[in-house]
């Protein structure tokens, strides 16, 4: 406004066409004007803009009488989508189961999913988001060792408890007081697959062993088998790499089967695992294999189809295990899915179930809502470690350092139909 006033002024510069009353008139409206802008601003309230990150403690809370947030943190795509894909079906049946049953004490809970992708920065963001944006309590996953190692110290940082539902690796407890699993260490459970195959084959002698050396369980998981190769007495012959991402495996298997081995053992994921499967039997080997944590998983059948048939894999979990959350479970999944529910599927669920009876056993010495977001986290991880639960894993508990504590493990045969479009898991006495 003043500026203008300025310019008007400038056009009067001619003496003749100035009126030194006019301009008087001019100033005093000018100086009227400005004293009541000044008058009017003073009497404005003070507002007082403070950018507060969302994972400070003065953000909001968010409203427990709503929903209880969970995070999801699964691989939807990528190359370990086969697995996550058994992840999420389970989980989402265990909100479904829990919220019909009351949720948390009245409250329900709500399963905040976020797609972590195939690799460490998608885990990380996925992670990020759901601790400081969607603001969840706790957070199932993610789905692979190699991703747990480089998100998980995201949520130790930020004191948010995590449970792993597919983290088998070693060292993965030991990320921080705030990570825990349900998934069994790969070396409780690997090494029951060489048992079962010598079981089967007692004069299996030499053993070829085929790995993903781009991913941190299978590397770890190749480790185990291989020491209990070596504890059964047997000769590893070859030991042959791939990446997680190949489909043709003909080079690695042409350099094992000139060895001619009685049993191969296979660390991967399903479409990576399956494909070297189906190329093993395809040119012409006819032994014994074993396929690793990776291949646990009903989705493989897609992939080598009818030449899956046989194939031995441990297993921490069982359709046919007694107990009645087992039974329950089991038959929401097969009204769902009109199939027997895969470990996956089991694990998720049970990460979820883990966090339903914690908070509700938190909820009755100090309740929810009278807790920040913060004092909730901790007070709900201190929980979830002092607790035991009856679960479709069977009963387990937890360490100090949030190693699942779990009695029961299984080994599992696939047996493929004729025509090799369907298949399902034997479980083996």
């Amino acid at each position: 406004m003043f500026s203008t006033i300025v310019v008007a002024h400038t056009n009067w510069g001619s003496p003749k066409m100035f009126k030194k009353s006019i301009f008087t008139q001019i100033l005093t409206s000018f100086i009227t004007f400005v004293l009541v802008v000044a008058c009017s601003q003073t009497n404005q309230p003070t507002t007082t803009t403070t950018n507060t990150p969302s994972n400070t403690p003065a953000a909001a809370t968010p409203n427990w009488a709503t929903a209880l947030p969970i995070g999801a943190a699964f691989s939807q795509t990528s190359n370990y989508a086969l697995l996550a894909q058994e992840s999420v079906a389970g989980a989402k049946i265990a909100e479904k189961y829990f919220n019909d049953r009351g949720g948390v004490n009245g409250t329900p809970i709500k399963l905040v999913f976020q797609d972590t992708g195939g690799d460490e920065a998608g885990a990380i963001n996925a992670f990020q988001t759901l601790i400081n944006q969607d603001r969840v309590v706790g957070i199932v996953g993610p789905s692979a060792s190699q991703q747990a190692f480089s998100a998980n110290p995201i949520a130790e940082r930020a004191k948010v408890p995590v449970i792993g539902a597919s983290n088998t690796a070693k060292g993965i407890p030991e990320i921080g007081e705030y990570i825990a699993r349900v998934s069994a260490p790969i070396s409780l459970v690997a090494p029951n697959a060489v048992k079962a195959a010598l079981k089967l084959n007692p004069k299996i002698k030499k053993v070829a062993v085929f790995y993903a050396q781009n991913d941190a369980f299978t590397t770890s998981e190749t480790a185990i088998f291989q020491q209990a190769i070596k504890n059964q007495g047997l000769d590893i012959v070859t030991v042959q790499k791939f990446q997680t991402t190949d489909t043709d495996f003909q080079a690695q298997i042409g350099n094992a089967l000139a060895l001619q081995p009685d049993l191969v053992v296979i660390s991967g994921l399903a479409a990576d695992g399956g494909n070297s499967i189906r190329q093993l039997r395809e040119l012409g080997y006819k032994g014994t294999i074993v396929g690793g944590n990776g291949l646990n998983t009903s989705n493989i059948f897609s992939v080598c189809q009818a030449l899956c048939d046989g194939i031995i894999i441990a297993q921490a979990y069982s359709p046919e295990a007694p107990g009645a959350i087992n039974a329950a479970f089991r038959d929401a999944y097969v009204k769902q899915n009109k199939k027997e529910p895969p470990q996956f599927s089991a694990q998720a669920f049970t990460a979820v179930q883990v966090f339903v009876e914690a908070l509700k056993a938190l909820d009755t010495k100090t309740k929810l809502s009278a807790l920040s977001l913060a004092e909730l986290r901790t007070k709900l991880n201190q929980q979830i470690l002092a607790g035991k639960y009856n679960t479709p894993l069977g009963e387990i508990a937890f360490t100090p350092e949030g190693e699942v504590v779990q009695s029961q493990f299984y080994i599992a045969q696939i047996k493929m139909d004729v025509d090799g479009n369907n298949g399902k898991f034997i479980f083996l006495k």
